[in-house]
């Protein structure tokens, strides 16, 4: 099982594009996270999240803003231009939610999910 909860604030302005032919929103930030005890250092995971989902965190999240993110890992490679192999791990976005003080067009703690996350849910419904 993968799954991963995460909760911090967005250390930059939200990178979104689109993809060509498809035209699907992806959108790339990183998230600072506090650890438990308050002298070590903060981690900061890349996240990706695509659609709606992308759409809706560059639309409504900016650099600070507090955000509580239900993903998973996902791991990847590529050759840098230098010639050596580059690993990278990210958080995909499967949910997130809106949390701390309300800010313009938004309510504290909503949730926004994907198409997938509501599938799943109504497999789980006993009728």
């Amino acid at each position: 099982m993968n799954i991963v909860i995460i909760k911090g604030n967005i250390t930059k302005d939200i990178d979104l594009k689109f993809a060509q032919g498809s035209g699907l929103g992806i959108a790339k930030f990183s998230v600072a996270v506090a650890r438990m005890k308050k002298d070590d250092p903060s981690d900061f995971f890349n996240c990706t999240a695509f659609g709606k989902t992308a759409e809706t965190i560059a639309e409504r999240l900016h650099k600070g803003s507090p955000i509580l993110i239900t993903g998973h890992l996902q791991t990847g490679s590529y050759d840098h231009k230098e010639g050596h192999k580059v690993y990278t791990t990210d958080v995909i976005v499967d949910r997130f939610e809106f949390i701390g003080k309300k800010e313009e067009g938004t309510t504290p703690r909503e949730s926004i999910e994907t198409n997938e996350d509501l599938h799943e849910m109504n497999d789980d419904i006993p009728f």
